[in-house]
């Protein structure tokens, strides 16, 4: 990577990171997981339209066309018509979406938008009923200010919020591009959120895509508002904003899911600023971390090999994988970077970039890719479309500024990573059904949504007796899925119950299988049942197996959520008092360098910091990070308390402003507000009784990163 000068590092596009990929006989109620409160909630849930279980995939013409008058109706259904007829229509790709420019500079009488008439003298309707009439889905583009970005000036929505969104909806809009500009300092939520709840009261399904470059951290807050939102500035066609706005992007892999994307900006793919070998990195690394895919080049005059890169099948089939998990650097070193996707087969996307001048062999294992233990692996090269077999081995010689993709499949199921796992996030295996798919009563189980009606995706938010919950799995009785364990984990947390999308009605028995061992069973549960906790003790156990049967009753209306379900694997602290920087992470990440123990961040070579000191106080024992940062610890349940203090690292002076949460399996249980580097430190006390997973944010306060040295200052560990 290349080195940045510390004092114009501005939202820094270094990343380091160590992260361990997660995938993708006992009593019941074992008591070692009574108590495990501080796990109710989950992460934030994303937003139920349905509108984005995969990311999306279509066109845009700014890249190609700008506000050029060759941006017009015609060019438009042109771009239609290509869809159908190069095939990009059959490789998933949908939605035709116009940008900047398709307006006049001034509302009419009633505060109406209005299409230009030179560009779009039938209007937007007529071309909007012509990519429908393909069997496609029209986008259009507006700015959450007063007027959009173009120097032109076109009408922004900010304050016409409603009316704007009512006009595109009898348009037949299906997809919304709001930008960032003439912002005029309102919040960005605020913002962004009146035109979400613009496009809902409409009624009609539209993907809402927030443009907000990333200012505000929208990765922490979008995903209830929209389905997917830019994390970085603008892309430019040039191989070193590409691959900087990758290593901006590939430090958020945990924001991302179903319905709510990171997105690095659209696709440069032919638009002859790199070469075909940086183009197939680009949409490597777009593809491993589950971007929206938006066409940015111009389709009338694409060559072969741009059609060759935009329509891999293999690739795209890594983007819209159903597991909906956005694939994480598992090392970076030297301009060689290696990233893990899970898969929802239970397999992984491997990618394997070189980011130097001169061919280089990229290597790694299975096991470091988070599938480790079987006998054997299939290799996929998804570019050169070769199948080999490896013990474990990764490995490829690879050019100047090259990616090599592999599909990784173990011949066996392989034993889950050391960590917390939310079963919603994970890959099944196996069922009574005789494959991969859980048996389920009516539709498909869903992933982290309640059952819905029969078609995938179409459930809402996992919602029990008022409560909700963004992790999970909706099924309706009677319904059998499995997990391969492979005899690493130790406990399971759930609550179960009737969703409420089915009202009072429905009945169902909740039953919980180590192996052919039954380690948990709810009894009858019925529509107007609060949640019920289950634990279960998985200790040893190569498999697990959820059970919903119905209570007797019929099976109508039997939706039956396992709402906030995560497992624990692995080996927890011994009983006692540790100190942080003495044990080992399950997984990190970094905005600059390493994180270091018992040294500040320094710069970003591992180890260059110094002795951790805030407000002339230093500590011996502690953590050096950079913002943003995320550091994983795996607690098995087994701990009560950490007690630390935190602060900016006297090594910037002043300089620095960054906030500290500690989080107790996804939940937030304390939090230190702006620190700056002309305050000393904070104490922060946090519980984390019963909890499988301690991690340590640390995030910019002021909408940059530079000189963001965060310290975690002594933190202890306490452990029953």
């Amino acid at each position: 990577m290349t080195t940045i000068p510390h004092k114009i590092r501005q939202r820094a596009v270094g990343l380091a990171t160590t992260l361990a990929v997660l995938c993708g006989g006992g009593t019941l109620g074992a008591a070692a997981l009574v108590g495990l409160e501080v796990a109710t909630a989950a992460p934030a849930a994303a937003l139920q339209n349905s509108q984005a279980v995969t990311p999306q995939m279509g066109f845009n013409n700014w890249n190609s066309t700008h506000c050029r008058a060759e941006f017009n109706e015609a060019m438009v259904k042109g771009i239609a018509d290509i869809f159908v007829t190069k095939g990009l229509k059959d490789a998933g790709y949908s939605y035709v979406n116009l940008d900047d420019c398709w307006a006049m500079p001034t509302r009419d009488a009633a505060g109406n938008l209005v299409p230009d008439p030179v560009r779009f003298p039938n209007g937007i309707k007529a071309v909007a009923d012509y990519v429908h009439a393909k069997g496609l889905k029209f986008g259009l583009y507006s700015s959450a200010g007063t007027r959009t970005c173009d120097g032109l000036g076109f009408p922004g929505g900010l304050g016409h919020e409603q009316q704007d969104a009512n006009l595109w909806a009898s348009w037949g809009v299906d997809y919304l591009k709001y930008d960032n500009c003439n912002n005029q300092g309102v919040d960005a939520r605020q913002r962004y959120k009146a035109m979400g709840d613009a496009l809902r009261a409409t009624g009609r399904p539209i993907l809402y895509s927030i443009c907000e470059w990333g200012s505000s951290q929208p990765w922490t807050w979008a995903q209830e508002t929209g389905n997917s939102w830019r994390t970085t500035g603008d892309i430019s066609d040039s191989w070193s904003s590409m691959i900087s706005i990758a290593h901006e992007n590939q430090a958020l892999a945990p924001y991302a899911g179903p319905n709510a994307w990171n997105d690095p900006d659209m696709l440069e793919v032919g638009n002859g600023g790199m070469t075909d070998t940086e183009y197939r990195t680009h949409f490597s690394l777009w593809a491993e971390m589950a971007a929206p895919l938006l066409i940015g080049s111009d389709l009338r005059t694409a060559s072969a090999a741009t059609m060759a890169v935009l329509t891999n099948g293999d690739v795209i089939a890594v983007d819209q994988d159903p597991l909906g998990r956005q694939g994480a650097v598992i090392s970076s070193g030297d301009g060689l970077v290696v990233m893990s996707k899970p898969l929802a087969d239970g397999g992984r996307a491997v990618t394997l970039t070189n980011e130097t001048a001169v061919t280089r062999t990229v290597a790694t294992t299975a096991a470091a890719a988070g599938i480790g233990g079987a006998g054997s692996y299939t290799l996929k090269d998804l570019w050169s479309k070769q199948t080999t077999t490896t013990t474990g081995g990764i490995s490829a010689s690879v050019p100047p500024h090259g990616t090599v993709m592999f599909r990784v499949t173990p011949s066996a199921p392989t034993a889950l990573p050391t960590g917390l796992h939310w079963l919603g996030d994970l890959a099944w295996s196996g069922t009574g059904t005789g494959t991969g798919t859980p048996a389920n009563g009516w539709g498909p189980v869903e992933r982290n949504h309640s059952n819905g009606e029969s078609a995938a995706g179409d459930g809402r938010t996992l919602t029990i007796g008022g409560t909700t919950y963004a992790k999970g799995l909706g099924t309706h009785a009677g319904s059998d899925v499995r997990y391969h364990l492979g005899g690493t984990c130790t406990g399971l947390v759930v609550d179960v119950g009737i969703d409420d999308e089915v009202g009072t009605k429905g009945s169902a028995v909740f039953q919980v299988y180590r192996d052919n061992t039954l380690v948990a069973d709810s009894g009858v549960r019925r529509g107007t049942d609060p949640a019920l906790r289950l634990t279960a003790d998985l200790t040893g156990g190569s498999d697990l197996r959820l059970v919903v049967t119905d209570a007797g009753d019929g099976k109508d209306y039997d939706h039956a959520d396992w709402a906030g379900a995560r497992i624990g694997c692995g080996t927890a602290p011994s009983a006692g008092t540790h100190a942080l920087s003495d044990l080992s992470w399950t997984a990190s990440l970094n905005g600059w360098g390493p994180v270091e123990r018992d040294r500040s961040n320094g710069e970003s070579a591992a180890g260059d910091g110094r002795t951790l000191t805030i407000g002339g106080t230093t500590y011996a024992k502690g953590l050096g990070a950079h913002a943003p940062s995320t550091v994983t610890y795996y607690l098995g349940g087994r701990c009560t308390a950490l007690s630390t203090d935190a602060g900016v690292d006297d090594e910037v002076g002043s300089n620095g402003s960054v906030t500290f949460q500690v989080l107790a399996d996804g939940v937030k249980v304390a939090e230190s507000g702006t620190v700056t580097g002309a305050g000393g430190a904070v104490h922060l006390d946090a519980p984390l009784t019963g909890a499988f997973e301690l991690t340590l944010q640390v995030g910019p306060a002021d909408g940059g990163n530079t000189y963001d040295h965060a310290d975690w200052a002594a933190p202890q560990l306490t452990c029953a």
